[in-house]
Parts: structure tokens; sequence; C-alpha cells
């Protein structure tokens, strides 16, 4: 995915992160930053329909590759059989923005980035997307999107007790993918996602040593960005990625893979 490369790979990692390519106007929506409202207020209905309405939005004002495109076609492969978790269909795009990224939605919606795939084969992409799954599963995402809504500038929106769900500006739609992005996860839920991640892949016949491999690839980056990048700093709150590679690979082994 070889191209001047953005190191926001915090998604990847775990958390969401917004592309670049999706200019945001805040002016208005920054006024109301930081004033949340109680959660009891989002049903599961209500918030079911801002995740259709964000993900709807985020492929509107992205560049998504279409069905014949080499990108589109290669996850296609990869990701052959990889239908659903835990009862939430998965449905899978490529952006062809330069961010390296990709990222998940409560809804089962998962956005990888071409960038991201220039730069991973197919081992390390799969870990990439087994990991963002986990997340989608233990209901990561859902909350993360939850807690974004509520502490965005969408108070107004969101707020009412009413069932009717009210349709978000551009503008709140722009906040909320700012507050998305700074969203992150504890390290708990980040090796919980691993060992989901890990799971899900050797049950649908995929190598789960993929997951170990995505973290090689990861370290390589952060070895790459410096130690005072922003890159860096994403990953001072997740878990050490050196623990992580070496759990997943011992975890490989004990299952009868090969580990290279």
């Amino acid at each position: 995915m070889l191209k001047k490369l953005i190191l926001s790979v915090a998604l990847v990692a775990g958390g969401f992160i917004a592309p670049a390519s999706a200019q945001f106007n805040l002016s208005k929506a920054a006024k109301g930053l930081g004033k949340a409202v109680e959660a009891a207020t989002l049903t599961d209905a209500q918030m079911s329909a801002y995740v259709k309405e964000y993900i709807d939005w985020m492929d509107k004002n992205n560049p998504v590759l279409p069905d014949n495109d080499p990108y589109v076609q290669r996850l296609a492969k990869l990701t052959a059989g990889l239908t659903s978790v835990e009862g939430i269909p998965l449905n899978f795009k490529v952006y062809n923005v330069i961010d390296v990224n990709a990222f998940a939605c409560a809804d089962g919606s998962v956005r990888v980035f071409a960038a991201l795939m220039d730069i991973m084969d197919d081992d390390e992409l799969l870990g990439v997307i087994g990991h963002e799954v986990g997340h989608v599963a233990h209901h990561d995402s859902k909350k993360a999107f939850k807690q974004a809504l509520l502490t965005s500038a969408l108070k107004d929106a969101v707020g009412s007790t009413s069932n009717k769900v009210a349709a978000l500006t551009d503008s709140q739609l722009g906040a909320l993918g700012e507050s998305l992005a700074s969203a992150s996860y504890s390290k708990k839920q980040e090796s919980q996602a691993d060992e989901y991640g890990y799971e899900f892949l050797k049950s649908h016949d995929k190598n789960p040593i993929a997951m170990a491999k995505s973290f090689k690839k990861l370290k390589s980056l952060q070895g790459e960005a410096g130690k005072s990048s922003k890159l860096n700093q994403l990953f001072s709150s997740h878990p050490d990625l050196d623990a992580r590679i070496k759990k997943m690979e011992e975890r490989a082994k004990k299952d009868g893979y090969t580990v290279e």
C-alpha cells in the first residue's frame, strides 16, 4: 500500500483513525466538544443507526476502490470465508488513500487502506484484520463509538430521549471522526483482541501465525519512525510489541504451526 507514508497506525494497533483524505469542517462542531450526555440516552437501535450513518459517510468521503481493482481482489481472496463474527456480518472495502491504516466498525464494516496493503504481505495484513475483528467481537468497537458520540460535538443530536435518530451534519460527522481518532483501547482490550484474532483465524483455516507477523511489521515501522514519533507515542499505551510477538509465536508453536 510504496507511496509517501503517513504513519498513523493506531487503528492497526487497535483504535480508530479517520483518514486524512476526508476533509473535516470542525468550526461549528468544535464549540460543543466535551459536552457529553448520559450513555443511557442511546439505545442499541440508535447506535446501529449512527454507526451506519458514519460508515456510509466515510465511504462517501473516501475513494472506495471498485470490485475489479487488484487491491480489492487481493483483499477478497485473503478474507474469503470470513463472513461474520459473533453473529455480526463482516464487509470489507479498500480506500485508495496514502495513510497506513485500517479500521473496523461495530457493525462489522472493515476498511483497509491501500497504503497499508502496499507495505504488508498477506499474512501481515491478515493479522491486522484478525486483531480488528477481535475488537468487534468483544464490542470494544461499539463502546469506543458510543463514547465518541457522547464526548464529541453531538449533544444536540444524540441527547434526546426520543427513539428518533437525528441525522448528523458533515461537521458533526467530522467531529465524530476526530473523537474516534483520539480513542484508545486498554491494554487488556488489546490483549483480548489478540487472543480472539488468533482463534478467529485458526477457526477459519487461516494461519494464526499471521498475528505475530503483523506485530513484527508494526515493530519495524515503529523503529523507522523514531522514538519521538507520533507512532511510538501511540504505542506507549499498548501492550509491548515484543511481548505480543512472543506470546503469539509460542501459542502457534504449541498448536503445531511453523514459526519462521
